[in-house]
């Protein structure tokens, strides 16, 4: 639990828990794959270079588990 103050009264809240993918993008495709992910409730949360391939670029994503 998460617990916060307010006018000096104390509340708790649950703390979300999350999933995480790494998507591989391809340059063609990249707002058609980050929308489609984005459909079934996942956030970009950054997009890098791939490990093997700087050219290839990778997405992160979160979203709270069900």
């Amino acid at each position: 639990m998460r617990s916060f103050a307010v006018g000096g009264r104390h509340y708790s809240r649950p703390m979300t828990k999350w999933e995480y993918a790494t998507v591989p993008l391809l340059v063609h495709a990249t707002k058609q794959i980050l929308d489609t992910w984005g459909e079934d409730g996942w956030e970009l949360v950054q997009v890098v270079p791939g490990p093997n391939n700087p050219e290839q670029l990778v997405a992160y994503l979160k979203r709270p588990k069900p």
